[in-house]
């Protein structure tokens, strides 16, 4: 029996009995009033810090927190997927993931034993930019926790049982992103963008490039980058300046400096109209990505940037989501977002929609980029934005950690002193002429990176009948980032794709 159905012929039974008029037909017009307007924003102040920088070169940041009887540290070291040799695409990620895997003197079992004994957390690894070690304790087990830090950066054992555990690890998890839509996209559109710039290639290698890696080749890698005047130490919370710095002067004092001569890579290629559509013939929706390049962290206009990004799809304002999902119901959610690193950087407007609606909601998102490109903005929609950014930005130091990744990022990106501490003021400072002059400037509606990854037999079609008919189709297993042409030779079949 057709369960709706009946429950159905039951309120009919029981408001004929009763007398009850649906509610419906009792209800009330609905309130008109608008909501109420958002309290006024509270004063919030950054902690206080101060930087030093050890002879060895070794910039040490520290960071009052006395909210709590704990101590955060954070170490980075200023090489990452980035500088990983060609043809060794993932060293630097499997690197990262074997620092805490033993060192000269402890084994992986005694550093989690001595990390878990004083309940404490320890954790590694490596992003685009950087590598990084992180530490947190509580206060009176500061002086060790620096220590099991600085041995696991400065001397790791790099076993070849466990390279060779972590290595089958990595390949096995990229195998099985092969295949996996959503991966495939971003990866891909990352190759568009960035051509063979280290930021375009994947940084978690491939099953080629991780089995190549030798220890060697991780022993060189950390000879070259994990030198104390390529680091930047945050140390958060209960303690005092004077503390924090004798303390890194005791540990990292002796680590002596070295010549550092960093890689410079290939420029990004230009923004260049380019469709690429992965063939997954199962798939029942259609992953999209649309972009190009953009600017770095440091660049004068991030900010304004930014807000013009978060305006066609982030937190706040988000253009796409009100079109795709709100007026035309094509997806459940459609964001765009910036990522900017320290040698350059994109922004990406991503959603999955069925396959039958895939030429409408690819033709709906690129008209989108051409509106902010070429429209002024509107003051509500960026009101929106900087409410946003500006009331959520007191979350996000919240805590010794997030506090730490704070000043590191404006330390490692190199941004002025005062980029924390006036950030919520910077914000509202923007104006909407600068906001549609950064559009402007790095929005290019007709060299757009466009992806998509889904049934390429069922859209094709629609894509064409929607203007977009210089297209190239490639079959998911026939996917190749390492390639020019993007296409697996011939005789290598096997699935193999894989990203940063």
């Amino acid at each position: 029996m057709n369960a709706p159905r009946l429950r159905a012929g039951c309120l009919a039974a029981f408001f004929a009995l009763t007398g009850a008029a649906p509610a419906a037909a009792q209800s009330r017009p609905w309130p008109i009033e608008r909501p109420p307007q958002p309290l006024a924003a509270r004063e919030i102040k950054f902690p206080p810090y101060e930087i030093q920088t050890l002879p060895n070169g070794l910039q040490v940041v520290a960071v009052l927190h006395h909210e709590q009887p704990a101590v955060t540290m954070r170490l980075l070291i200023g090489a990452g997927a980035a500088e990983d040799p060609q043809g060794k695409a993932g060293l630097s990620g499997l690197l990262g993931s074997l620092l805490d895997q033993g060192t000269s003197t402890r084994t992986a079992q005694e550093i989690a034993d001595r990390i878990d004994t004083i309940g404490g957390a320890l954790g590694t690894g490596s992003g685009s930019d950087l590598s990084f070690a992180n530490v947190v304790v509580m206060k009176d087990s500061f002086g060790m926790a620096m220590e099991l830090l600085a041995d696991v950066v400065r001397n790791p054992k790099f076993d070849a049982e466990e390279i060779d555990r972590q290595k089958q690890q990595a390949i096995s998890s990229l195998q099985v992103s092969a295949t996996d839509p959503d991966f495939v996209a971003s990866a891909l559109f990352d190759r568009l963008v960035y051509g063979f710039h280290p930021y375009g290639l994947p940084g978690s290698g491939t099953p080629e490039t991780l089995a190549r890696i030798t220890r060697d080749d991780l022993l060189a890698f950390h000879r070259r980058y994990f030198v104390p005047n390529n680091m930047i130490l945050a140390v958060v919370g209960d303690t005092t300046n004077d503390e924090a710095f004798a303390m890194a002067e005791k540990v990292f004092g002796a680590w002596p400096r070295s010549e550092l001569s960093m890689p410079k890579p290939i420029e990004p290629p230009p923004p260049t109209r380019r469709i690429v559509v992965i063939d997954k013939p199962d798939a029942v929706q259609t992953e999209i990505r649309v972009g190009q390049l953009a600017i770095p962290r440091k660049h004068k206009d991030y900010l304004a940037w930014d807000l013009a990004v978060r305006i066609l799809g982030g937190e706040g304002a988000n253009r796409l989501h009100r079109v795709l999902r709100s007026e035309r119901g094509l997806t459940y959610g459609a964001q765009a977002e910036t990522q900017a690193m320290k040698q350059a950087g994109d922004y990406m407007a991503e959603t999955d929609t069925r396959t039958e609606t895939t030429g409408e909601a690819l033709r709906l998102m690129v008209d989108e980029f051409a509106k902010i490109e070429r429209q002024r903005i509107f003051e509500r929609e960026l009101g929106d934005a900087q409410a946003f950014l500006a009331g959520s930005f007191p979350l996000t130091i919240e805590t010794p950690n997030e506090i730490a990744t704070q000043v590191l990022n404006a330390v490692f990106y190199e941004l002025p002193e005062s980029e924390i501490a006036t950030y919520r003021e910077r914000v509202q400072a923007v104006t909407p002429d600068d906001v549609s002059r950064a559009a402007q400037a790095y929005v290019r509606s007709d060299r757009l990176s466009i992806v998509l990854v889904g049934n390429a037999q069922a859209f094709v079609p629609q894509l064409r009948s929607v203007g977009f008919s210089d297209l190239e189709v490639i079959p998911i297993g026939d996917l190749d980032l390492m390639s020019a042409s993007l296409r697996r030779e011939a005789p290598r079949r096997a699935e193999g794709v894989l990203a940063r």
